[in-house]
This record gives C-alpha cells, structure tokens and sequence, in this order.
C-alpha cells in the first residue's frame, strides 16, 4: 500500500476557510517589525495566510482581522502593495 503524503492546510483569515498552503500567499510580520509578503513561506516571524483574491483581502482588511493575525497596526501603503502583490 503506497504512503498518502499529508498536505497541510491552513486557515484564510479572509474568507475563514480551511485550504491547502501552496494555494494561499503568506503574510509575515519579521522580527524588525516589518510587514511583508513571503512568497516562500519560510520567513521567520508571524504569519497570516490570505486567498490570492482581492475579495478575501478587503474582509481581512474591513474586519481588522490582517491586523489581528499579525499583532500590529497595519498601514495603507502596505495595503496597496498587498493588492499590487496578490490579485490575479
């Protein structure tokens, strides 16, 4: 019987839905107090997980949940970037 690999599944913090990893962008707060997207998913610091779809990033934004996720304020420059960053 062949090994079934286990794909790990994260939370979006827009929609609240459970998804694959490789399917959501990576949000990460580093320990120089910067907020950022990781592509690689492999910075050190606190992470949030959010839909590639603008849709997702406005609930995250409108409930303050990015903010949350991440424990500190976050600025509209760096919400611009975001969308730049993650629509498709």
């Amino acid at each position: 019987m062949p090994k079934v690999k286990k794909v790990p599944l994260r939370m979006c913090i827009g929609c609240q839905e459970m998804k694959p990893k490789r399917e959501l962008t990576r949000v990460v707060r580093t320990p120089e107090d910067t907020v950022e997207i990781d592509p690689t998913g492999k910075k050190s610091g606190r992470g949030a997980y959010i839909c590639p779809d603008a849709e997702c990033l406005q609930k995250a934004i409108k409930g303050k949940r990015l903010e949350r996720s991440l424990e500190c304020k976050v600025s509209p420059e760096l919400v611009d970037t975001l969308k730049q960053g993650m629509v498709k």
